[in-house]
């Protein structure tokens, strides 16, 4: 199976997470102009599952180090299969939340307060869990992050003008993105306890190579969206509820978008994972989770959801991307150390 030999290359790695991460919110953008997320979200599902089956099959199983993958996942153990599993229900919990934050309050305030929340506490709970890297540096690296969030927070405060029910629209966003964060930032620990995170050439029987615990992870995934996601038709955030008729109705087209975005953020989770064996759970999660300063690009610069504010809200945005990027900085010279 394809391993990570460098810390250097497991880097990288993770900055195309963080890319993947931060872009899969535009195929839910896209999807939302004639699509409810309710429905976008079992393509989503459907993509991460798919494509976690394919890397399996093709990466996980090609070489000749590590355990292919069907071998791998016929000896892996209840308690592995159990974590991952719960990895993925938790996962999946915090990401309907996300997406409906995303469809209120748009990219740029929901990744940044959602993932960002997620990031400062799951660096904590995922550092604690597998130490590996410079606490201080890491630490400081989040500190800085976290006054990024801030400056996020400040500058979507200050849009401009609102309706009432755009105010009310927009607390209702918030709130969701915050609830995502929470729950967000313990589903990572749980994967990363189903791998041996010190050997992925010759992992401890019982233990998971970071394809079967991704594959396992989105068997948790799909299993919870019959819940989960159901609960989210027939109760929605916002509008009217919406049924599986209406799912079926779908066009090829309006169809593959979502799975586009499930294979985009599946993309990032599994070089994440894989990544993780060299630069630790902390620091490969962290980096995967400097994610909202791609989605807050994207939703400045191409959906235009900063469109028309003024100098002072332009200000507290370019200070967010440069605390978040010097964030980032200390947090990858923590993995040198």
């Amino acid at each position: 199976m394809f391993i990570v030999n460098s810390y250097s290359l497991a880097i990288i790695l993770c900055i195309v997470t963080m890319f993947c991460w931060g872009s899969w919110g535009n195929t839910l953008k896209l999807a939302g102009k004639s699509w409810r997320y309710e429905l976008y979200y079992w393509d989503y599902v459907i993509g991460i599952f798919l494509f976690s089956i394919i890397m399996g099959l093709t990466l996980g199983s090609f070489g000749q180090h590590g355990r292919p993958f069907l071998a791998d996942l016929g000896q892996v153990s209840t308690a592995v299969v159990v974590s991952a599993v719960i990895g993925g229900i938790i996962f999946n919990g915090s990401n309907i939340l996300l997406s409906a934050s995303t469809s209120i309050a748009g990219m740029s305030v929901a990744f940044p307060l959602g993932v960002g929340l997620a990031l400062v506490l799951g660096v904590f709970i995922n550092y604690f869990g597998a130490p590996k890297g410079d606490p201080a540096l890491i630490f400081c690296g989040v500190g800085l992050i976290i006054i990024a969030l801030i400056l996020n927070g400040l500058a979507s405060a200050g849009k401009g003008n609102k309706s009432t029910v755009d105010k009310r629209r927009s607390r209702k966003g918030i709130l969701l993105a915050m609830f995502s964060g929470v729950l967000m930032s313990f589903f990572y620990r749980f994967v990363a306890a189903a791998m041996d995170l010190d050997n992925f050439v010759s992992p401890e029987p019982g233990k998971a190579t970071p394809y079967t615990a991704f594959f396992l992870f989105s068997l948790g995934i799909v299993i919870s969206n019959f819940l989960f996601n159901t609960i989210a038709m027939r109760r929605p955030v916002e509008g009217a509820p919406v049924s599986y008729k209406e799912y079926f109705k779908g066009s090829v087209s309006t169809h593959s978008v979502g799975i586009f975005g499930g294979v985009v953020w599946g993309l990032g989770t599994l070089l994440s994972y894989i990544a993780a064996g060299k630069a630790g759970a902390a620091i490969s999660y962290a980096l995967g989770q400097g994610a909202p300063m791609i989605a807050a690009l994207w939703g400045v610069l191409i959906w235009r959801e900063f469109k028309g504010c003024g100098k002072s809200v332009t200000r507290l945005l370019a200070l967010m991307f440069i605390f978040f990027l010097t964030g980032l900085a200390f947090i990858v010279a923590a993995g040198g150390n």
